[in-house]
């Protein structure tokens, strides 16, 4: 299955996922790209039906807005427990690392239509769960193709790196990772689903990752 990817300057993405019903929007980048992700929905001759959000950080909601007032009835998700943050909650858990959460956490006028947990679909998606760089971020397999949506547990930007040890021309996802240990985790948890190819939030999609996503792991323990 071909991946379509959307990105703002090469390092910012989102993903169409043909589905039976239309399209499934992964992620909706910085603000104003809502243009830009409805042009390429179009250029594919079919509908967003839903966007899936990976996380709650700025530059993958940042169209959210935009987009759902474009969609009048798009079915909104995120995890539970991003969804707090979306609504810029920004409380601990009792049981939860209690370090600082980093990065971009703008929210959203919009709220999710519903949200979801790990072993749930979203479309054609298996929802994984991926904490660490924020508390609820998801990964998202697609069983027909064996892609990996693996949002900013893994970047590609110069190299195939997780976000406690980034590529050095890359630092961002490390600056904004809440709780390092439990992102290698995340890490490891991802690689053991051996997916065919690794579709990050941040950088080029790499076909078959493997080797490369054990490197990134043995760097960032």
């Amino acid at each position: 299955m071909p991946i379509h990817r959307v990105t703002r300057l090469g390092l910012v993405n989102a993903y169409l996922v043909p589905e039976e019903d239309g399209i499934t929007l992964i992620d909706t980048m910085l603000p104003r790209s809502a243009e830009k992700l409805l042009a390429a929905a179009q250029g594919l001759g079919a509908p967003i039906r839903r966007i899936a959000l990976s996380h709650a950080h700025g530059d993958h909601i940042g169209s959210l807005d935009a987009l759902a007032a474009a969609l009048p009835g798009v079915e909104v998700l995120i995890s539970a427990r991003d969804a707090r943050l979306l609504a810029k909650d920004m409380s601990l858990d009792p049981g939860e690392p209690q370090s600082k959460l980093r990065g971009d956490y703008r929210g959203a006028r919009t709220g999710p239509t519903r949200t979801f947990s790990p072993g749930e679909r979203v479309g054609s998606l298996e929802v994984h769960a991926a904490p660490g760089h924020t508390p609820g971020q998801v990964a998202f397999l697609d069983p027909r193709d064996g892609t990996l949506y693996c949002a900013d547990a893994f970047a590609t930007v110069g190299s195939v790196a997780t976000c406690t040890k980034p590529d050095w021309r890359f630092p961002l996802t490390a600056l904004a990772t809440w709780h390092k240990p439990t992102a290698q985790a995340t890490a490891q948890a991802l690689r053991a689903l051996d997916p065919a190819r690794l579709a990050p939030g941040h950088g080029k999609v790499v076909e078959a990752p493997g080797a490369a996503m054990d490197r990134a792991i043995a760097r960032g323990a």
